[in-house]
């Protein structure tokens, strides 16, 4: 049976599941991650949830096939049945490792106490920290144990293309693909993945408890 990590795996090296219209479900690699991700007609609910249930819930929306594991019914219907929470839907990026240094000095951030770290750490594992002048870069695994990062740049220093650089970096620390998670309407940031090579591959909704 394939697994969330060989479906992103596999996006990741550019095979996608076929565009068949269906909605899988396969189970969740970690108790703490349950969620869907929808790539061009085909999704994957991965939850440790009744197969059957996801089905009933999908039909009972009454829309679309193809919209309708991220339709605000379903996924309401799914936050309610495990007991989860989310906050957006996210367009889903990944871009491949390069080789070489960073194209900027980094300093690897040892404060566990970091706010950037702490809240890394309440969705990723294996998290690591770097500043830059002016910026943070975070990595850490999430989803399927696949290889997440995420950025900061200072109020002043925007604009001038250290987002860019800094999620750069992640491609050069890294031996394997870097996956980003972005709001849509976040269009500042989604410029600087795409500028920085890294690729749409598809939307997600990450589900986590309820603190």
């Amino acid at each position: 049976m394939e697994t969330l990590r060989d479906i992103l795996d596999g996006a990741a090296h550019g095979v996608f599941p076929p565009q068949d219209g269906r909605t899988r479900v396969v189970p969740q690699m970690s108790p703490r991650d349950a969620g869907v991700l929808a790539f061009t007609a085909h999704s994957v609910v991965f939850t440790d949830e009744d197969p059957a249930w996801v089905d009933e819930a999908l039909r009972a929306v009454d829309c679309d096939a193809l919209s309708a594991s991220m339709h605000p019914r379903f996924l309401a219907a799914l936050m309610e049945r495990t007991g989860r929470t989310a906050e957006t839907i996210d367009a889903m990026l990944v871009g491949s490792p390069l080789p070489g240094g960073p194209p900027l000095p980094l300093t690897e951030i040892e404060d566990r106490g970091h706010p950037r770290i702490r809240y890394a750490l309440r969705r990723r594992h294996d998290v690591r920290a770097w500043s830059a002048d002016g910026g943070v870069l975070v990595t850490g695994r999430g989803i399927g144990g696949r290889l997440e990062v995420s950025a900061e740049v200072g109020t002043a220093l925007r604009h001038r293309g250290l987002g860019r650089l800094l999620v750069t970096a992640a491609r050069h620390l890294a031996t394997e693909p870097v996956w980003a998670q972005i709001a849509p309407g976040n269009a500042r940031s989604v410029r600087a993945f795409q500028a920085a090579g890294y690729v749409p591959v598809g939307a997600e909704l990450l589900l986590t408890a309820r603190r």
